[in-house]
């Protein structure tokens, strides 16, 4: 197949650089001084003990050409449909469409734009971007959990393995996307709003995290997901976290830089307003954060 991988992030990086040692046909699509960095040195990639550079073609998007089989967006919720719009005329109708950004609507906003096959789906990893062309992996988790239109499910199912990138393909791909993210939506939004990290708004504020855990829960319930169970164990999780562990949207507002407040806040705020469902908390957090959001 010749992929695409849309962002070159802690995600995006990590991905595509596995990718790269397989025999598809590669292309990463960054920019700025990443981009140039991996142009001319590769990307690095630091994990446990390990550290490794690889090549591939990296682009920025306005350089894409030919059509792509696959599609894999590694970019922020916000920048979703604006990546798609760029790369959308090196794409038919046979392509797929993945995105592994955080929320979940995005596979509805890829239907509503593009007449390809899209497939839903969600990472778990704890990665980052470093500086520039060096991407650091903590920790062994890693999942890459995506689901839909069986053949290109097989295909993609098919690509991950052959980089050696462990996947899940649920059949209820929906809920699994739900399961990951009750636990950002929460404690993305916990973490901002008491500037705390996550193990440290887990120990102050228990109550706090389980009635905004089950709030997120009952939006769920009326789109026909039933996730309560995922309550404690989030809560479980939040407990075993390192105590500097916090999430991106925090460290964006601490760093004012453009966030993700609209997916793993606002959405819920919408869907409970369209559903009727009360979720007083949720609301009162996103009412405070709003005035500090960069879209």
């Amino acid at each position: 197949m010749r992929v695409a991988v849309v962002g070159l992030g802690g995600v995006g990086g990590y991905i595509c650089a596995y990718l790269a040692k397989t025999q598809h046909k590669l292309v990463g699509f960054a920019r700025g001084t990443h981009l140039d960095v991996i142009q001319t040195q590769g990307i690095k990639i630091l994990e446990d003990a390990l550290s490794w550079s690889v090549q591939f073609d990296a682009r920025t998007l306005e350089e894409a050409d030919g059509i792509f089989d696959c599609v894999l967006f590694c970019v922020k919720s916000y920048d979703l449909e604006t990546s798609y719009a760029k790369i959308a005329p090196f794409i038919n109708e046979k392509t797929i469409l993945l995105s592994f950004a955080n929320g979940v609507s995005n596979g509805d906003v890829l239907r509503k734009i593009s007449q390809s096959v899209v497939l839903d789906g969600c990472v778990y990893i704890l990665s980052h971007q470093e500086k520039a062309g060096v991407i650091r992996k903590k920790g062994k988790v890693f999942a890459a959990v995506f689901g839909g239109d069986t053949e290109a499910m097989i295909r993609v199912k098919e690509l991950f393995d052959a980089a050696g990138l462990r996947n899940k393909t649920p059949l209820d791909i929906k809920k699994e996307i739900w399961k990951k993210y009750i636990f950002i939506s929460a404690f993305a939004t916990l973490t901002t709003y008491y500037d705390m990290s996550i193990r440290r708004v887990y120990e102050t504020h228990p109550e706090v995290c389980e009635k905004l855990l089950k709030e997120i829960a009952e939006v769920a319930a009326v789109q026909g997901i039933d996730i309560f169970d995922e309550v404690t164990k989030a809560m479980e999780t939040a407990s075993a976290l390192p105590k500097d562990a916090s999430t991106s949207m925090h460290l964006d507002f601490q760093n004012n830089k453009r966030d993700e407040l609209e997916s793993l806040s606002g959405y819920i705020v919408q869907e409970s307003q369209k559903r009727g469902v009360s979720i007083p908390l949720m609301q009162e957090m996103y009412k405070t954060l709003f005035p500090r959001h960069r879209s």
